[in-house]
């Protein structure tokens, strides 16, 4: 949770533009839709859109609400107070895990409108060109390819001026942005100090810390500035973009919130062989808890995310047939891949006490200069609030690494990135000192773990096994990670501003004990219903995205991705539910 001095205010909730057909009744929706769309998150709100586009009529089941206008979730530096265990939080935790000291690990994911897009970090990062290469050879599909999703890039992304509207030449490359597109992005908009320190490093340093003057180009390695969906100093989601008044408003649109998706079930006159899914069956949180249904005359669109996918799936009977019967679960289709694949980025803090006053620890530590920088916000959107906790990352590979032992993409992705922070985050800070941080992450991590249920109540959490630091490969790139870091902090600019590290920890079995004691999630589970060839065995999805074995169901989500990318996702999933939409329309 954020430092305890944002708690003590009272964040007024903003007042939201009409709704259009967002609504919390039951009573108000209909009994078909051409394509009923569960969750309403990053991609689910992309497919809504487009669909209804055309004279589609469309039902999206989000079991969150509306909180897009509370400053929790639209003040970008409140990102830290949007999760967890908070109103906009499914509020997961993952099982002991065994290879950090047995710790349970928080892991959020979005409840509510915008999905994990309305409460991640923002940041805008689209892999490498080799990582979307790779979905090519892995899918067989030239459609997920570099060159071919360019169009989509464009047709998600609008860029627009930084808050502070200042000159940002050399900081991103305009010629490779979507300036006409539905979701706003921008760089960030309160520059300081601890900044120019950042970007320094990279003339000091350059053979190890080279800059990038866009890293979402076709190569991404090296220090940049982190673009965010942000815009005119607030967040950007797919519920402020895709789901902004103008679309909202449309006639065949309706969004029901509350309503929880427990499983999705076959049509009466399906067959066996090939089972037709048509039917989602619902809680609704308005009506006590009571199960109602909806049928899809054309499809059902699964996009509850890398967690509540499988889970509804294996509660529907999708799923390896003798784990289900384990559960008591009658089997429909036998899809051993459910679940599976579970991969995440794992990351490590480090911080360091600096001889300064200017670090987040000036407001984070006092609630009145705190309540002072949230009116500035409120009445011209400037000041530190307008960005994230982090303004640059660099994306960095191993040095010298066997070809045939490398898990990256190509020779021009990253194998770990550096997030830079102007003070303590993700905790309360220390009640005296000012800090700056590097937190360290694995992107290429080659561990993987699990989605599963051990209930046949669909309301029970899902236990959550992402297998951090599962392999060799992880932990010695892990340590790598860390290391760089602090190479990074022992660069001259910061000789006369830093004034000691927070741990002490040098030799390698040190570094991995601190690791274990202190690695956690950066929140990026990916494909835990992958796709994979239209012939393969294995995989949950063919290439355009419908599941394999039935008709009737498709996945739009990062449950998908074939391979865990070298980028925070959230671009990704965009370009994914971009795609996905294009590839249903197609169909109908």
């Amino acid at each position: 949770m954020l430092v305890h001095a944002f708690l003590s205010i009272a964040l007024a909730t903003l007042i939201r533009e009409s709704a259009g057909k967002i609504t919390a009744s039951v009573g108000e929706v209909n009994q078909t839709y051409d394509f009923v769309v569960v969750g309403g998150g990053t991609a689910g709100l992309v497919i809504a859109n487009r669909l209804t586009e055309e004279d589609f009529t469309v039902l999206v089941l989000e079991a969150g609400g509306d909180h897009s206008q509370d400053m929790n979730i639209t003040i970008p530096f409140f990102c830290q107070n949007a999760a967890p265990f908070t109103e906009y939080d499914w509020n997961y935790t993952t099982v002991p895990q065994n290879n950090l000291e047995n710790r349970e690990l928080v892991y959020p994911r979005g409840f509510l409108l915008g999905g994990s897009s309305s409460i991640n970090y923002m940041a805008y990062t689209r892999a490498s060109k080799e990582d979307w290469d790779l979905f090519e050879t892995e899918t067989g599909d030239g459609g997920w390819s570099w060159d071919a999703i360019q169009k989509y890039i464009f047709r998600n992304e609008k860029l627009t001026p930084p808050a502070d509207h200042r000159n940002v030449r050399g900081e991103i490359n305009p010629a490779i942005h979507g300036h006409h597109g539905v979701n706003k992005d921008s760089l960030p908009g309160f520059i300081d100090s601890f900044d120019t320190m950042v970007i320094q490093v990279s003339n000091e340093l350059p053979e190890i810390f080279p800059y990038n003057s866009d890293p979402n180009g076709p190569v991404n390695l090296g220090l940049g500035w982190d673009l965010g969906t942000m815009f005119n100093g607030s967040r950007s989601s797919s519920a402020t973009s895709y789901l902004a008044p103008q679309f909202a408003s449309r006639q065949n649109l309706d969004v029901l919130i509350g309503a929880r998706v427990t499983k999705i079930l076959p049509s009466p006159n399906s067959t066996d062989q090939r089972p037709n899914f048509s039917v989602v069956e619902f809680l609704h949180n308005g009506d006590d808890l009571s199960v109602q249904t909806v049928t899809a005359s054309k499809e059902i669109i699964l996009s509850a995310g890398s967690i509540n996918t499988p889970v509804i799936l294996l509660h529907s009977g999708i799923g390896d047939t003798s784990e289900l019967l384990a559960m008591n679960i009658t089997p429909i289709v036998n899809a051993s891949s459910v679940g599976k694949n579970l991969t995440d980025h794992p990351i490590v803090g480090n911080t360091w006490l600096v001889n300064s006053t200017e670090t987040y620890e000036r407001f984070t530590r006092n609630a009145t200069k705190l309540a002072e920088l949230v009116e500035e916000w409120n009445n011209s959107r400037t000041g530190p609030l307008v960005d994230t906790v982090v303004n640059q990352l660099a994306w960095l590979r191993l040095p010298d690494i066997d070809p045939a032992e490398d898990p990256s993409a190509g020779p021009d992705s990253a194998h770990f990135e550096l997030l830079f922070a102007n003070g303590v985050i993700l905790t309360a800070p220390p009640a005296e000192g000012n800090f700056m941080g590097i937190s360290a992450a694995l992107v290429t991590p080659t561990s993987r773990g699990t989605v599963t249920i051990n209930s046949t109540n669909p309301l029970d959490p899902p236990l959550i096994n992402p297998n951090f630091l599962d392999t060799k490969f992880d932990k010695n790139a892990m340590r790598s990670a860390v290391l760089a870091a602090r190479n990074f902090a022992a660069a001259p600019v910061f000789s006369d501003y830093i004034i000691s590290s927070t741990t002490n920890s040098t030799t390698d079995a040190e570094i991995d004990a601190y690791i274990q004691s202190m690695a956690e999630s950066v929140f990026h589970p990916v494909s835990t219903a992958k796709m994979s060839p239209a012939d393969a065995e294995y995989g949950v999805v063919d290439p355009d995205l419908k599941v394999k074995g039935v008709t009737g169901l498709r996945i739009v989500d990062a449950s998908v991705l074939p391979h865990i990318p070298a980028a925070h996702p959230q671009a990704v999933v965009y370009i994914f539910a971009e795609r996905g939409s294009d590839l249903i329309k197609e169909s109908w």
